[in-house]
């Protein structure tokens, strides 16, 4: 069930409304690069002396796919990072300085290295969502805290793969992924929105990259470790990760807090900014 939701007052309270108001996503912080092994790694950092908070994208975007996230949560108060995974967006594959693909989770503990973060909240969206649960079993001392959203885990238990299998009927991965990830609600309504995500995305990874294993596959026993405080986004909407499936390994986690956003669909975040948003910064304000 989800959490009782405490009132957000000030800086909180005003990235919410800058939130709400559709605030220009350009204004989010340009990106920079930082040489890392085996990759030249494009990152977004807003700076400051806030408590670090890691954004992991989707696998359909890139750290821009934040821009309705980045200045609000920057304007909270917390020093807000997020960067192109290797062969997304401006993260360039460098097979002389490092073994390729990697990991993703091991691209980010070398962002942390070099960036030199203290203790850090971090966030995941769907495929974002495998590598923060990968993260927070290899490195749960550097956390203060984990939250993951619309994601199903990609989690090796048999259990897990049929019940993917049973939402992905015959042709669904053929279908456009509009269709897939976005919800017909915001569909209807925001059909120039859908649009610029569209052509986001089809710019968002690049030709023949290699996607990037886990570091290690994501299974119950592995997460039951994880006692950080967590809290878990669902989408009413959501086709690919719904609320039913993530239930099943969200149980594994007793100490998980539940956050439900009816009628959104696999990009929650872009789709509902305010409520997404409202659930991260209580639940950070808590941790």
């Amino acid at each position: 069930m989800p959490s009782p939701r405490r009132p957000l007052l000030g800086l909180a309270g005003l990235a919410l409304a800058r939130a709400a108001s559709g605030a220009d996503p350009t204004a989010m912080t340009e990106t920079r690069s930082a040489e890392l092994p085996g990759v030249r790694l494009r990152y977004r950092d807003s700076g400051g002396d806030g408590v670090p908070l890691v954004l992991l994208h989707a696998n359909t975007g890139t750290s821009a796919s934040w821009a309705p996230q980045f200045d609000a949560f920057a304007a909270a108060g917390y020093r807000v990072i997020a960067f192109d995974r290797r062969g997304w967006g401006g993260s360039i594959a460098d097979p002389a300085t490092g073994p390729q693909p990697g990991s993703v989770a091991e691209d980010l503990d070398a962002l942390v290295e070099h960036l030199r973060l203290p203790g850090f909240h971090l966030l995941g969206i769907a495929g974002g969502g495998f590598v923060a649960l990968d993260y927070a079993a290899w490195r749960q001392e550097r956390l203060r805290s984990l939250i993951v959203a619309a994601s199903t885990g990609a989690f090796s238990e048999p259990e897990m793969q049929q019940l993917t299998r049973n939402i992905a009927f015959p042709g669904f991965a053929q279908l456009p992924e509009p269709f897939r990830e976005i919800s017909p609600s915001f569909r209807a309504i925001h059909p120039e929105r859908v649009a610029a995500w569209s052509h986001a995305q089809e710019a968002a990874r690049q030709k023949d990259a290699p996607a990037q294993p886990l570091r290690t596959p994501n299974t119950f026993a592995k997460i039951t470790g994880i006692r950080l405080p967590l809290l878990a986004i669902t989408a009413g909407a959501d086709l690919l990760a719904p609320p039913t499936l993530m239930a099943r390994w969200i149980r594994h986690l007793p100490q998980a807090e539940v956050v439900a956003i009816p009628d959104a669909g696999h990009s929650v975040a872009m789709e509902r900014p305010e409520e997404f948003n409202r659930a991260v910064l209580d639940f950070l304000q808590r941790h």
